[in-house]
């Protein structure tokens, strides 16, 4: 068996990062490298770096030393760019983002300019002919015929040969998944795949003496992969921590911060007192030292733009935040700790996370980007997975069954399925119980599971917003969503692993809700609340309509077991509100229960001595994230690092390293004394918080905006339902929202063609059914009503019709709806058709 003359790397690889057609993960790839000996690895996705964070951090966990490039492929020529030092990175970050963003890109004319510390892998010749006297250039050599074809020209032109075996999945056996991948992308069956669409069967991570075997002819292309993995760089930490500037301007940032700061504390609480200054102080060191300077005016600029906000998350516990308008809960009243958001010793990278109404989301990114710039700014992306049933549905559609076949599979299983579970649930569910699976369905399953967990396209975060001081593609590639904005590649864990720190800006409906309920009101009785001052803590038909579980239509807390926990508990206060938001998890029931026996009476023992000042303001109950975090160094001797790092894996469910930090949390217990049965009890109560909870700054936040809600329900329910309704939100339907709106005794009043706007509209004891609600209408003619009606109300159906050019089908909708009955006359509704008739038989 022959062998090379030097350790081989493999510098042509691709993952599941290639969208569709690459069969293994990058842990796949890298767990099978190191296993046949490999020490470094290249993996080269094509046209992007969608993946590379994680490769980095994978390969450190396998110890390979990972070598960065990428394979772009445009519709003429295609080449492997490897990045060989930093500046070379940043070049391949911007050839990338010219690539997805210029219609004329040209990978020979972007080459032929010169690409800084880069190596340019490649067997098109047409390529090479153009661009070897400009860049390092390697000739690509793969096993056959067009592999000896490149030799050649290489050896003719003294370029230095390089093997590959252009990979396309991990092992032989997977080239199945391959098929299966390109099939789906192809929207064809197997049987139609044609072979050029499909990589071949012997492109798989073949072991060092594997390849040296399809080398013989070529040994200088075997041993030049060691000379170039040599020259490459193999340690890529994070770039530092990357903040935006603060729109370039030339002041001292820190003291313009600094003044916003005082003049806040003028608005929050008129002076400055010793506990505000001290804590002023101290987190304004904090931010300077961390560099968060110019990101928190930044984020002032936005909010204070946009009024109606709430800014959430741990960020909520920061008293800069509460002083500049970004926050609207008093941290230091509420007890909220600026240390679980920033402090010297956090590794990590926080951010901002703000809400605004839903319908100005699109403004709210629209003013950023227009402030910053396309050049500066994007958003982060989503990597959109299969899952469950979507990974169904695809491979039983290669397969060659029909849409009516595969739905009576589906549609028995959860649109939340996890990837990993899909035969553990079909196995386990009640609603495929009794479900055949004849052959090949067990198969389509396997691999339906197999693929599920895997990238299938790219779309936008939901708020995530990276603004970089220079250039964003000089640390990321940036492409166009289809929506027009730009993003990077990477989602939010990538991102915040490379050192970019973003913001969140996000919609919430509730806002929009609360903002149009503000604006009727201000309409029907002119009377102006501003939200920013609605402060609703002590209003006390306020918490009695909280205290008793009325709560249909208020964010956060509308749902049937937070209804429930309100009615039980009977405390309708901001305190007990923020506690019982958080309380609500899928697997803290036991907890919930034995929370409200000792809200009314039952004696409180705290688990463990140790645990009686940590959680006395939740009775001995894990509330909040950070209980994890202060537990897990109060009873278990973590350090701050090693206890966020646990309540992360928590939010992630990794079950492989849950138990890594389950086996250091026992294990620090009993060294500390603490008896078995506290550990397991402790432990239990830790892991309820996977998957779903909330920090204590986060559910204040939130519990704030309720209150504002429960407000306005209760002083104004007309004027409340009716916004609730007209946002198209919340946890219930229509149906149900006018349902609460009657047993408030509130009348509902049908569509009407002169009274009816385009949303639900509320006053005193009314509520009107807004033009929303018809159902195929075309919005072009209610657009059209509308504007007739604002020169004169119609005053019958002849002047409707005269007025309004309307078709068939629309005119049906407005007289079975009785929108038109008010000027209807003498007519009754079958008769209105037949004036309309008659009508139209006069116009022809």
């Amino acid at each position: 068996m022959l062998r090379a003359v030097a350790p081989f790397v493999h510098f042509h690889t691709h993952s599941n990062y290639i969208f569709l057609g690459g069969a293994n993960s990058i842990e796949d790839l890298c767990e099978k490298a190191r296993a046949r000996g490999f020490t470094h690895l290249a993996i080269t996705d094509t046209n992007g770096f969608y993946g590379l964070q994680l490769f980095l951090e994978i390969a450190k966990d396998f110890n390979l030393k990972p070598i960065v490039g990428t394979h772009i492929k445009t519709s003429q020529n295609e080449a492997i760019l490897i990045a060989k030092k930093a500046p070379g990175y940043q070049f391949i970050c911007n050839l990338l983002s010219e690539f997805h963003l210029q219609k004329n890109f040209s990978l020979i004319e972007q080459l032929k300019n010169g690409a800084p510390h880069v190596a340019v892998i490649t067997r098109d010749i047409r390529v090479l002919k153009h661009i070897k006297d400009h860049v390092e250039c390697w000739v690509e050599i793969r096993p056959g015929i067009t592999g000896r074809e490149a030799l050649s020209y290489a050896r003719e032109n003294d370029l230095p040969p390089i093997a590959t075996n252009a990979v396309y999945f991990a092992d032989p056996e997977d080239f199945e998944i391959h098929k299966l991948l390109r099939a789906i992308d192809m929207n064809c069956t197997l049987s139609d795949l044609k072979s050029e669409d499909l990589a071949s069967p012997e492109q798989w991570l073949k072991p060092e003496d594997l390849i040296a075997a399809s080398f013989p002819h070529a040994p200088e292309a075997l041993a030049n992969t060691w000379k170039l993995a040599g020259e490459c760089q193999t340690k890529w930490d994070k770039h530092d921590q990357v903040f935006p500037s603060y729109r370039d301007r030339n002041e001292d940032h820190f003291r313009l911060l600094l003044e916003r700061c005082h003049a806040g504390v003028k608005t929050r609480y008129g002076k400055l007192t010793e506990p505000v200054k001290r804590r002023l102080d101290y987190e304004l060191s904090v931010i300077r030292e961390k560099g968060y300077v110019d990101y928190f005016l930044i984020v002032a600029d936005i909010v204070n733009r946009f009024p109606i906000h709430c800014g959430r998350g741990s960020a909520a516990a920061s008293l800069v935040s509460y002083l500049l308008g970004i926050t609207n809960v008093d941290p230091i009243k509420h007890n909220l700790s600026f240390f679980r958001f920033l402090n010297p010793n956090r590794m990590d990278l926080p951010d901002i996370d703000v809400d605004f109404p839903w319908d100005e989301r699109d403004e709210v990114i629209d003013f950023v980007r227009k402030t910053y710039g396309d050049e500066r700014m994007a958003m982060v992306a989503n990597h959109v997975c299969f899952k469950g049933k979507g990974a169904i549905w695809e491979v039983a559609k290669v397969y060659g069954f029909s849409p009516a076949e595969i739905r009576n599979v589906t549609k028995r299983l959860s649109t939340y399925t996890k990837g990993e579970n899909i035969e553990d649930q079909i196995a386990t569910s009640p609603r495929c119980r009794n479900l055949e699976h004849p052959p090949p369905w067990p198969e389509i399953i396997s691999l339906a599971t197999r693929i599920s967990k895997f990238p299938r396209h790219l779309s936008v975060h939901s708020g995530g917003t990276v603004i970089v001081p220079d250039k964003i593609s000089n640390y990321v590639p940036v492409q166009k969503a289809p929506k027009g904005i730009n993003i990077i590649q990477w989602e939010k864990d990538q991102t915040e692993a490379a050192g970019l720190v973003k913001i969140d800006l996000l919609g919430n409906r509730s806002l929009s809700v609360i903002r149009d309920a503000l604006r009727a009101i201000e309409k029907n009785y002119g009377h102006r609340i501003d939200y920013t001052l609605l402060n609703p803590l002590n209003d006390r038909p306020t918490l009695r309509l909280l205290a008793e579980g009325r709560t249909m239509g208020i964010f956060y807390v509308e749902s049937p077991a937070m209804r429930q926990l309100q009615k039980m508990t009977r405390k309708g206060d901001f305190e007990h509100l923020v506690i019982h938001s958080s309380m609500i998890r899928p697997a803290a029931n036991r907890y919930i229960r034995e929370y409200v026996r000792i809200l009314h009476g039952k004696p409180y023992k705290p688990l463990h001595p140790l645990l009686k000042d940590e959680l006395t303001e939740t009775y001995g109950i894990m509330c909040y994230q950070e209980d994890v975090t202060k537990i897990a160094v109060k009873l278990a001797g973590f350090d701050y690092n090693t206890a966020e790092a646990l309540r992360k894996t928590l939010t992630k469910k990794s079950r492989k390293k849950i138990g890594v930090y389950r086996e250091k949390f026992f294990k620090g217990c009993r060294e500390r004394g603490i008896e078995e049965k506290t550990i397991r009890e402790v432990w239990r109560m830790i892991e309820s918080f996977g998957g779903y909870s909330f920090c204590k700054p986060h559910s204040a936040s939130y519990a704030l905006v309720s209150f504002k809600a429960a407000y306005l329900k209760a002083h104004f329910p007309a004027e409340f339902m009716a916004a609730v309704i007209s946002n198209c939100g919340g946890y219930y339907s229509t149906f149900a929202y006018l349902s609460e709106a009657k047993r408030m005794g509130i009348t509902i009043l049908g569509p009407d063609i002169n009274e009816s706007q385009w949303h639900y509209t509320g006053k005193k004891k009314t509520i009107r059914i807004g033009f929303q609600q018809l159902r195929n209408i075309k919005k072009a003619t209610i657009d059209l009503i509308l504007k007739e009606r604002e020169k004169e109300k119609f005053q019958s159906l002849n002047d409707f019709l005269k007025r309004v050019p309307i078709k068939d089908a629309d005119f049906s909708v407005l007289v079975k709806s009785g929108t038109l009955d008010i000027i209807s006359g003498r007519f009754n509704r079958p008769q209105m058709f037949w004036f309309y008739r008659l009508w139209q038989k006069t116009r022809t």
